[in-house]
Parts: C-alpha cells; sequence; structure tokens
C-alpha cells in the first residue's frame, strides 16, 4: 500500500514540475506588462535618472524601502541589546 502511494505522489510532483515546465516562456524573452511599459517609457522624466530599477527603488517605491530599511535596523537594534544582556 505505501508502495503505491509514493508512486502517486512522485507521479503528481513530476507531472507538475513537467508541466510547469512545460508552459514556461523561453529564456530571455520577458512578457511586456503595462507597467513594464510605464515604467520603462516614463521613469527618465518623472524621476530624472537612467537606470529604471533606480528609479522603482527609490522614486516610486520610496515609502516602501524606507519602511524595510526602519525594519532591518530595529532587527539589528533588538539583536543587539539582546546580545549584550546576555553577555554581561
Amino acid at each position: 500500500m505505501k508502495r503505491w502511494v509514493l508512486l502517486a505522489a512522485f507521479l503528481v510532483v513530476a507531472g507538475s514540475l513537467l508541466l510547469g515546465a512545460a508552459r514556461m516562456r523561453p529564456f530571455g524573452a520577458p512578457r511586456l506588462d503595462l507597467m513594464d511599459r510605464y515604467f520603462n517609457a516614463l521613469s527618465q522624466g518623472e524621476a530624472a535618472t537612467n537606470n529604471v530599477v533606480t528609479a522603482i527603488v527609490f522614486d516610486y517605491r520610496g515609502y516602501d524601502t524606507l519602511g524595510e530599511a526602519t525594519v532591518l535596523f530595529t532587527a539589528v537594534v533588538g539583536v543587539a541589546l539582546i546580545l549584550r544582556r546576555l553577555k554581561g
């Protein structure tokens, strides 16, 4: 009984992987969406930068980046305080 369950699980996983691989786009052929075209066309004029990634991270997603930096800073300070108390 266990052998059939393992075989069935293997076939389901293998079939899912093969189906996913068959439905993938060719490497290097990205799908252009509306948002991609917007950023590529307007990032230089709106953010005054030639680098689209920099425009997205620091201009369009600035508050999100600031929030991530705040969370990271808080975590580092928390770990430093915990380790300091354990040491002394």
